[in-house]
């Protein structure tokens, strides 16, 4: 039905009781609200039946801030169905680097992208990486040098697949909060369990800067690190030991919605509120499940165990239509 047909039905045979003037006011206005919601939603920066893959390291396999956005998504367009697939895997770089302290080698985006792209079949790629990729030591033109390549070679993977990609810059580290195991310049060893004190301003802030100047190539990036910093900046104005990250690295709730927010405004949603808890909760319920089985499904370095995927989609779809049932 077009707007001012549904503002006829809406506003009905009350109409005939107002002047002409009131009446084409009220018609007028009602006609706005409506387009203004349609234009909304066909501005939405994702689209309904596509697939969006959420690629990156442990921050992603956690993962809540993806929760978040396919909870508000379904809270908010009901009627529009994005599948949307947590990929995220912990230690991963987009470059293989990794610190000498490592057990084992860091798994490295591209041994599993192609099998990630083949069996997910993606429309748009998001993908958070750079925590890991200077694997927390001083700043290194050489490693900066592989970051760069490493993200120029998973973009143009993902363009030759026809998948669009969207950058999120990393997280910040913190420094306070890691206090106990931060070692400064100079220290015989650098690496994640004695990560480098200025790593989040000598080495993340600058791969976020470089991250951001792709824009002017056209591509998506979305900018999570300074929310979050400043975030932390305003509230250690009043608590000196608040933090989003209680060892360092790893966002809590309140961080994971930080993040998940910047994603939201930067996909058109120009003031997104926190999901529903009760949708929330479900949809983290769904990925508990669905998660490890898409893990297993792709396949990576680390051998993971066996999952029925079978199974577990049928019992995620399950609960993904629990989740929809609330806001119908």
């Amino acid at each position: 039905m077009d707007p001012t047909a549904l503002s006829d039905a809406i506003l009905g045979d009350t109409d005939c009781h107002l002047g002409a003037k009131m009446r084409s006011f009220r018609r007028t206005f009602l006609i706005l609200v409506l387009l203004g919601s349609a234009l909304a939603a066909q501005t939405l920066y994702v689209k309904d039946g596509q697939c969006v893959l959420f690629l990156g390291d442990s921050i992603t396999q956690d993962g809540r801030y993806v929760e978040d956005i396919e909870a508000y998504l379904i809270a908010n367009y009901p009627k529009m169905r994005v599948d949307i697939i947590k990929l995220g895997l912990s230690s991963e770089t987009t470059e293989g680097l990794t610190e000498p302290d490592q057990p084992l080698p860091r798994p490295n985006i591209h041994d599993r992208l192609d099998s990630a792209l083949e069996k997910t079949k993606p429309a748009i790629v998001v993908a958070c990486y750079g925590m890991n990729d200077g694997i927390y030591h001083p700043f290194s033109e050489e490693r900066f040098q592989a970051y760069q390549d490493g993200v120029r070679k998973l973009t143009a993977r993902l363009k030759a697949a026809g998948a669009t990609a969207v950058l999120m810059t990393p997280p910040p580290f913190d420094a306070v909060a890691a206090k106990a195991k931060v070692v400064s310049a100079g220290a015989p060893q650098f690496g994640y369990n004695t990560p480098y004190d200025k790593y989040d301003t000598d080495v993340l802030a600058r791969y976020c800067e470089w991250l951001i100047t792709l824009r002017g190539e056209g591509l998506m990036v979305i900018d999570v690190h300074s929310p979050m910093v400043e975030e932390v900046k305003t509230q250690r104005e009043r608590t000196p030991d608040f933090t989003l990250a209680k060892d360092g690295v790893h966002p809590d709730a309140e961080g994971h919605w930080i993040m998940a927010r910047a994603v939201l405004q930067a996909w058109g949603v120009s003031d997104p509120q926190a999901p529903r808890p009760d949708v929330l909760e479900i949809i983290h319920q769904k990925w508990q499940v669905l998660g490890p089985a898409w893990l297993a499904r792709v396949g990576h370095k680390g051998n993971p165990m066996p999952v029925d995927f079978e199974a577990a989609s049928t019992t995620a779809a399950a609960l993904e239509n629990k989740a929809r049932a609330l806001v119908q």
